[in-house]
């Protein structure tokens, strides 16, 4: 295989796990991070850091994957998938399953620094993730799976934190169940067509004309559960200005998707990463000038 084929080929899976749009891994990583840091008192380990961070690009990436295989006929006949590696045929079955399966593996691989508890529940973060792809055939809102799904980094921070999964991470993790739903479903309202004719299930379809509203009120959901949390560690002004600021994104979100137009939804759904950032920066400032 000559240099120029080595090159296409790494385009193709650069692209099929997602690295170009790096949207995924940033809401990924911001609930495990949030998690890393109340779990540790505001001083996680940089070495925990960098094998959750890393592990969160590998596993984003597998995911990626394991979803194009799962929705590679149903991709072909949607506007803005129908070009991935997989729908177009550009990428074998053969090789996405090699590739998911080596991420795995790689991900694997990181967790093994830490104690059993954190690698057992490794296996449950693979499970939803490799599962997440079907809910969509059957589940009125895939969504809130899509929540667990990418929150699980967050009961996984404080096993290897602290070896033991309080209340507090479950609560945390539900946060990151309302926000998901949120987010995912401005970003289902861009498909909305297309789902509906293929047959796929997603909250903006089973909400239907109140899928604005819908999205607000996980939004509120969410920062209800945050500012419980916060008053229950006994968190100062920093961590409320990061909700506040956090609010008031959500609230610019409300402008952009009241109409429903498919570039605003996604506008929305991509300034979600903005959530997460400030949400962290008002732990992280908790901690650091508590």
């Amino acid at each position: 295989m000559n240099l120029a084929r080595i090159k296409q080929r790494l385009t193709l899976y650069e692209k099929l796990m997602r690295l170009d749009k790096p949207i995924g891994t940033l809401l990924l990583l911001w609930p495990t991070l949030w998690a890393l840091w109340i779990a540790a008192g505001g001083r996680p380990g940089w070495m925990t850091v960098w094998i959750f961070s890393l592990g969160t690009l590998l596993m984003r990436s597998a995911g990626c994957v394991m979803n194009d295989l799962a929705d590679r006929n149903f991709d072909a006949h949607v506007k803005r998938t129908k070009d991935r590696p997989l729908a177009a045929a550009l990428v074998s079955v053969k090789e996405a399953l090699w590739l998911a399966a080596g991420l795995t593996l790689a991900a694997f691989g990181l967790v093994l620094a830490f104690n059993w508890l954190t690698i057992a529940l490794s296996f449950a973060a693979l499970a939803l993730a490799a599962t997440y792809p079907f809910t969509k055939r059957f589940l009125s809102v895939p969504q809130a799976y899509l929540g667990v799904a990418f929150g699980f980094g967050i009961p996984m921070a404080f096993a290897a934190v602290s070896n033991h999964l309080p209340a507090l991470a479950w609560w945390l993790l539900l946060a990151n169940v309302f926000w998901a739903i949120a987010y995912d479903t401005e970003y289902a309202m861009v498909d909305r067509d297309d789902d509906l004719k293929i047959g796929i299930k997603t909250a903006a379809i089973t909400l239907g004309r109140f899928d604005v509203a819908g999205v607000m009120l996980c939004y509120a959901a969410m920062l209800a559960v945050l500012v419980m949390i916060g008053m229950r560690l006994h968190f100062g002004v920093y961590y409320y200005l990061g909700l506040g600021a956090a609010g008031l994104l959500m609230l610019y979100h409300y402008t952009l998707i009241r109409e429903r137009r498919r570039e605003g939804c996604f506008k929305a759904f991509m300034h979600n990463n903005w959530v997460g950032g400030v949400i962290f920066a008002g732990i992280a400032a908790n901690y650091a000038w508590r």
